[in-house]
């Protein structure tokens, strides 16, 4: 199994293919991997402890068939292999509530989906400016 630097859970599949363009439009080096289900993103996600590798950044859709992104962030969070990724909660819901219930599930951070090709490349520039060149210099 390869190991992505970004592994994203999304059902969406034309805002994935968009994703896609726009990871590789920021830096065409790096390896986005997606899974369009929660439940079978949490067996991927258990499948990389057996290889000792793991993404550098999980990116979670909130509404997602399967688990939900909230169930799966809850799983993450109890794999203790995972603890040190960092995990995005990434949807379209700007509910007060979605925000709450995943920072105290322990989301890292959530970001509402933008609008338009140009303003997810201008999002997914600052994900990877913040979490890839300041964060994970420190872990």
């Amino acid at each position: 199994m390869n190991t992505p630097d970004i592994f994203y859970v999304e059902d969406d599949m034309d805002y994935a293919f968009f994703m896609q363009s726009a990871v590789q439009e920021v830096k065409d080096t790096l390896n986005l991997s997606i899974v369009e289900d929660g439940t079978e993103a949490l067996e991927k996600l258990q499948a990389f402890a057996n290889t000792k590798t793991k993404p550098k950044l999980i990116l979670l859709d909130l509404n997602l068939p399967g688990l939900s992104g909230l169930d799966l962030l809850k799983f993450i969070r109890d794999i203790p292999y995972l603890k040190s990724v960092p995990v995005i909660l990434f949807s379209t819901s700007d509910n007060p509530d979605d925000v709450k219930a995943s920072i105290e599930f322990g989301a890292n951070a959530y970001l509402t989906k933008p609008d338009g090709y140009d303003n997810l490349v201008k999002c997914v520039h600052s994900v990877h400016d913040f979490w890839f060149n300041q964060h994970l210099r420190l872990n």
